[in-house]
């Protein structure tokens, strides 16, 4: 380990962020880095722990102890080395990922845990910095071609392991540029788009082919896909979004939160948010703008939380967010012990940025006025019961707190249901689960098709960034096997070679 004693010495820090008022004039991240002193005390907290439950935490099994031991002793190629045997694009957990692996660190008991996800962010700059990431293509090829649906984090790394494994790969894309949410989910003070260039240079480097404005079962028929390439992995999202059919629900003003944040991101990128450029489907003819507006954000989550930045960015007149809910505890309780992820409550940047936040609320109705336009919502407050375990279960509308509230834009950002259906999967006869999502194992991530693959939210649902890549390397082992009857890449707990 790093500092035997580092962890009494040195309590949890965060890089300092600049001020509210300047980072709301653009869309630029704005989290400062570490200096040396501070990365070196932060990585010298870790406890190199007997049995390390952050490597159970992390979905990709990160080697974190080893990393933070790297850090601490300056020694940046070990300690990227280290990081990228398990990740393909520490730059992108590095930034948005929720970190359950501090949530699994064990220092996290009783202190504070390890600022882990940071400590990855600075690893992978500073590799960048230093020259050791570098395009790596495979020295022979093996004549087989993959073709990858979707360019999100689980399309990605399965792109880049495939390739790394001597296929031939191509990844299509419906949008105008890779990334998928990445791209245009993510906001760009939380994620800026040279980020994703970046990297994609580096695989194209490669020789990964991306192709855009690829939208398989729309301008591109699926049984071309089926004929040209040995195997095909299915990493579309989950892109369906849930939706609140209340009275008024087709009022002018109540929309989708992707639709919101897309539109933002394509005019920082300085694209025309309603350009179609022929392909996307169910794109929406209208600018959506909080400018002005008092803004309500149904849904507690990240994406919920990313609208709320968005519109403050645009300058909303307020901004206020309803989660179903009742208000979560703020430190961890009985109901959600170590080394479980805590279920507390979550303040983020944009949250400090501006906005009211009000738990435990129902909508029950969009009011637009005689022109069609949203103006205000009727809204109640819930009582929630608790079941055997505690947890929230059942609820009732609080007597006597129904009320409207002003509101001239309403964004929906409650999840997602399954990936979309329309086109690409109703084009193949390929099963279902019961969600929606297309079904496929754990064990072979194989669909009922024998060279379909799927992987990340379009089969296992909505989740998280690190899951994306964890499933788009698995995946793409178990693909390798299919072509080649074995596999030479890397199972998700052969990292533990690290450990010596």
């Amino acid at each position: 380990m790093g500092k035997p004693t580092g962890f009494k010495e040195f309590t949890r820090e965060l890089p300092a962020k600049k001020p509210v008022a300047d980072r709301l004039n653009g869309y630029a991240e704005f989290v400062e880095k570490f200096s040396d002193e501070k990365l070196n005390q932060q990585s010298g907290r870790c406890m190199d722990c007997g049995v390390p439950f952050c490597h159970s935490g992390c979905p990709l099994g990160n080697v974190i102890p080893e990393f933070n031991d790297a850090v601490y002793h300056g020694q940046w190629k070990e300690a990227y080395d280290i990081l990228a045997s398990t990740n393909n694009f520490p730059e992108f957990t590095g930034r948005i990922c929720p970190a359950p692996c501090e949530s699994a660190c064990v220092l996290g008991i009783n202190q504070p845990p390890v600022a882990i996800e940071e400590i990855e962010k600075h690893i992978i700059e500073i590799a960048f910095e230093k020259g050791f990431v570098r395009a790596h293509k495979p020295t022979t090829r093996t004549g087989k071609k993959v073709a990858i649906i979707g360019s999100g984090p689980a399309g990605l790394a399965a792109a880049a392991q495939l390739n790394y494994a001597g296929h031939t790969v191509t990844v299509f894309e419906r949008d105008d540029h890779p990334g998928g949410l990445l791209r245009y989910g993510i906001p760009d003070f939380k994620l800026e788009k040279w980020v994703i260039d970046r990297r994609i240079a580096l695989m194209e480097e490669e020789g990964i082919v991306f192709k855009l404005n690829a939208n398989i079962g729309v301008n591109i028929l699926m049984n071309d896909i089926l004929r040209e390439y040995n195997a095909i992995v299915l990493a579309c999202g989950s892109t369906v979004p849930r939706d609140l059919n209340i009275p008024g629900r087709s009022l002018r003003g109540v929309h989708f939160a992707m639709d919101f944040l897309k539109q933002q991101n394509k005019r920082n990128a300085g694209i025309d948010p309603l350009a179609n450029a022929g392909i996307e489907s169910n794109i929406l003819l209208e600018h959506v703008l909080a400018a002005g507006k008092n803004v309500v954000v149904i849904g507690g989550g990240d994406t919920g939380s990313d609208c709320v930045g968005t519109s403050n960015r645009q300058e909303a007149l307020s901004v206020t967010q309803f989660e179903l809910m009742p208000k979560p505890p703020e430190q961890r309780n009985d109901l959600m012990p170590w080394p479980t992820y805590p279920m507390v409550l979550k303040t983020t940047s944009s949250h400090e940025e501006g906005c009211e936040r009000q738990w435990a609320t129902a909508t029950k109705e969009f009011i637009g006025d005689e022109q069609g336009n949203l103006k205000a919502l009727k809204i109640v407050d819930l009582e929630w019961q608790a079941s055997t375990d505690g947890r929230p279960a059942q609820f009732s509308e609080k007597p006597g707190s129904e009320r409207e509230i002003p509101c001239e834009l309403v964004l929906l950002a409650m999840g997602f249901l399954h990936t979309q259906h329309n086109g690409l999967i109703n084009s193949l006869d390929i099963e279902k689960d019961e969600r929606g999502n297309v079904k496929a194992t754990e064990k072979n991530y194989q669909t009922s098709l024998p060279k379909i693959f799927a992987a990340g939210d379009t089969r296992r649902g909505q989740s998280l960034v690190v899951w994306a890549i964890s499933e788009g390397r698995e995946s793409a082992r178990k693909v390798d096997e299919f072509l080649m009857s074995f596999s030479l890449l890397e199972q998700k707990d052969a990292h533990l070679n690290w450990i010596k």
